[in-house]
């Protein structure tokens, strides 16, 4: 999928390395170009099962997913951030990718949510001495 080039993925794929070196947590990045599903939510919700989120040690996965051309996206977090914070936790993210977005500045939007993500997480899950990378922090681009 050529929805980003070579430079701006590595920026983005940095921002989650950087991110997750604050926390325990993990977060993974889904690009599709259209929604596979009736709402962002509803493919957020797909793809962390797809992409076994759920398997982390701490269940403190969180998905950003976005569907480039429907210009939706929404972010879900695993049971063991759910189950300590409210149902708008992630709102003011959202309303901070959306100010990058409205300028169309994509790329820097997804980057600021990844930040932000990243700092929320390490309020709940900080980064331990024993920390391992549960899951790969490369953009997964859908099929579509």
């Amino acid at each position: 999928m050529d929805i980003f080039s070579l430079e701006e993925q590595d920026r983005i794929v940095h921002a989650i390395s950087v991110a997750e070196a604050k926390t325990s947590g993990e977060i993974r990045l889904v690009i599709d170009k259209r929604l596979r599903a009736a709402s962002a939510m509803d493919a957020a919700v797909s793809y962390f099962e797809e992409l076994e989120m759920h398997k982390t040690g701490l269940r403190n996965g969180v998905l950003i997913y976005m569907a480039i051309d429907d210009h939706e996206f929404a972010i879900i977090g695993d049971r063991g951030l759910d189950t300590n914070v409210e149902a708008n936790f992630w709102d003011e993210t959202k309303e901070l990718m959306v100010s990058f977005f409205r300028r169309n500045d994509i790329v820097q939007g997804l980057i600021e949510g990844i930040h932000d993500v990243g700092e929320q997480l390490q309020k709940y899950f900080p980064r331990g001495v024993d920390d391992v990378n549960e899951l790969p922090n490369d953009i997964h681009f859908g099929t579509n």
